[in-house]
């Protein structure tokens, strides 16, 4: 091999070690820098099943919760299961969520979903950035949906088409939330309500859940960056 051939491969293996953004090189469940995969790629490790709402769970005893908690862990793994790095849900069952609570963070998500679909991200226990099939709803994902004050609708359609993957990139900080979707700027720092409690501002921390609707869901690359207060 010439010398100048060694120096541009030396070049191209430089390059090719340093990004982690571009479709090419991007390996799946492999976080940036300064982020924590919340999903590993393999199996179920830092998931939980849902167990009622924050409202109820707050009322439970230890005792209450520990049981509850087992029986929405046994249904999870019957229908959460782990294919080709994804996670991936059977149409069954209920919402999975992560077994730590989050205050204010940065995450990045890749979803899809099939026609007809219907999903979300909660964010803190609370519902939701929208996931959605825009034709059939009319309009794109990536709405904080709950809203009944401040905006709930997205600032524009952002999907790709049915069956391909999507990326949300969600900032919340205190009651505020902003949401990319494909690199496009679909929700503008809005406060997210309480769903739950109407009359209260969002909680400070909580899980963060992947909701089902009935229907075949995918998610992978789900990443974190906790930002501190």
């Amino acid at each position: 091999m010439k010398n100048s051939q060694v120096a541009w491969l030396s070049i191209l293996l430089v390059f090719a070690a340093a990004c982690t953004h571009c479709p090419f090189c991007k390996k799946d469940n492999n976080p940036p820098k300064g982020f924590t995969a919340l999903f590993n790629g393999k199996d179920l490790t830092g998931w939980k099943g849902l167990v009622a709402d924050p409202v109820k769970r707050a009322k439970m005893t230890p005792q209450e919760l520990a049981q509850a908690q087992k029986e929405a862990d046994e249904k999870m793994r019957a229908h959460w299961n782990v294919e080709d790095g994804a996670l991936v849900f059977d149409g069954k069952g209920d919402s999975l969520c992560t077994a730590k609570d989050y205050g204010d963070f940065e995450l990045l998500v890749d979803w899809k979903i099939k026609e007809n679909g219907d999903s979300g991200i909660y964010l803190r226990g609370s519902p939701q950035v929208q996931i959605w099939d825009p034709a059939r709803e009319k309009i794109g994902s990536g709405g904080i949906y709950n809203n009944q004050i401040h905006p709930s609708k997205p600032l524009c359609l952002a999907d790709h088409p049915i069956g391909e993957w999507n990326t949300f990139r969600i900032i919340m900080v205190g009651e505020k939330v902003t949401v990319y979707l494909n690199g496009k700027l679909v929700v503008d720092n809005v406060v997210m309500e309480n769903y739950w409690e109407r009359d209260k501002p969002i909680y400070p921390t909580g899980q963060i859940e992947l909701q089902n609707h009935g229907n075949t869901l995918y998610f992978k690359n789900i990443y974190i960056r906790e930002i501190p207060r």
